[in-house]
């Protein structure tokens, strides 16, 4: 077996020419290609290919959201770090992680629930246009769904991609359920590496229409 030897700066892209000779001729729509290409680099996992799950319109609703500067909320400081913030500035959008915060520790504890629910309705507070991506926690699905059923909190787009067994699978599905404009990885695969990607996929192609 031979190395290749590539330039740091041509690595992307020669990962890119990979991820598409071994696809082959599987098609994938202009509108999702994108998001899905960088899932596949982020993980080496084919899969994404099939798992992700993109609600009618949901790419162009998350790229004016981006247009409006939309606030991005994650579920972990993982997926915070990993959203390219020179891509945030450039559309004047933000991204906020409330996962750490001692108020949400708090407001958790009060009221029973995780902390990741408690972010939910941190994120509910905000007044302004919300890119919600999950990446680690279930619960935190289930209470946008919550949110979303009352009228109490829309986001523009839900990201719903958290890895895990315990119920995984069905807060995505439920996701899916609420017409909420979604992109999801169905099924058990996911994690933060998989939010952050997708949120930058959309930023990414939110730069090439300016």
């Amino acid at each position: 077996m031979e190395l290749e030897y590539v330039l740091p700066k041509d690595i992307e892209r020669r990962s890119f020419e990979l991820i598409e000779k071994e696809l082959g001729d599987r098609a994938l729509p202009e509108d999702i290609r994108p998001i899905v290409m960088r899932a596949i680099h982020t993980t080496a996992d084919f899969d994404y290919y099939d798992n992700l799950y993109f609600s009618p319109g949901a790419v162009e609703k998350a790229l004016a959201a981006i247009g409006k500067g939309a606030v991005f909320v994650t579920d972990t400081n993982m997926a915070r770090a990993g959203i390219n913030k020179g891509a945030l500035e450039r559309h004047g959008c933000s991204v906020e992680c409330f996962m750490a915060d001692g108020e949400i520790a708090a407001r958790a504890a009060a009221e029973g629930t995780t902390r990741a629910a408690a972010s939910v309705d941190r994120a509910a507070e905000l007044g302004r246009p919300v890119i919600y991506a999950a990446g680690n926690a279930p619960t935190a699905l289930i209470r946008l769904c919550e949110h979303i059923k009352a009228g109490t909190f829309v986001p523009e787009l839900v990201i719903g991609v958290p890895v895990g067994f315990v119920n995984v699978v069905q807060s995505k599905e439920m996701i899916i359920e609420s017409g909420i404009p979604c992109i999801v990885a169905r099924g058990r695969k996911g994690g933060s590496n998989v939010a952050a990607a997708i949120c930058n996929a959309l930023l990414y192609m939110a730069d090439g229409r300016k």
